[in-house]
């Protein structure tokens, strides 16, 4: 079992960006931020995969614990798929950590905020 890695952490009630001067412009003027538009994406990419993956789970389980039951039925054959669903419930364990790891590294790579873009100077505009 795995355990599943930090999920992309979305804007919090009055949480407010970082604040700083920029040391390039010519008098120090406050930068503006806003949430980065790509890090909201993968807020709402993991928050779309995780009931889609906790489904897929329980579907599993609620099937392997019927296999095991002695009153579904009591066949040699039962323990062979038993332990192919334990297999399966194996691979989605796996599956479910590569894309849930996946989507929690790009966000770690991602910057929250971003600098609101100032746009051309006048003179070229």
């Amino acid at each position: 079992m795995y355990a599943d890695p930090p999920a992309p952490q979305p804007l919090q009630p009055g949480e407010s960006p970082p604040g700083s001067a920029d040391p390039f412009s010519p008098d120090g003027q406050a930068t503006s931020w806003r949430f980065n538009p790509e890090y909201q994406k993968l807020i709402d990419l993991w928050q779309q995969v995780m009931p889609m993956l906790e489904q897929l789970t329980t579907s599993l389980d609620k099937a392997q614990q019927m296999a095991r039951s002695r009153d579904v039925w009591d066949a040699p054959v039962a323990e062979r798929y038993v332990q192919d669903m334990s297999e399966w419930r194996n691979r989605l364990s796996m599956y479910r950590q590569s894309v849930l790891s996946a989507i929690s590294d790009q966000a770690a790579d991602t910057p929250r905020w971003v600098p609101v873009a100032a746009g051309a100077p006048h003179a070229y505009s």
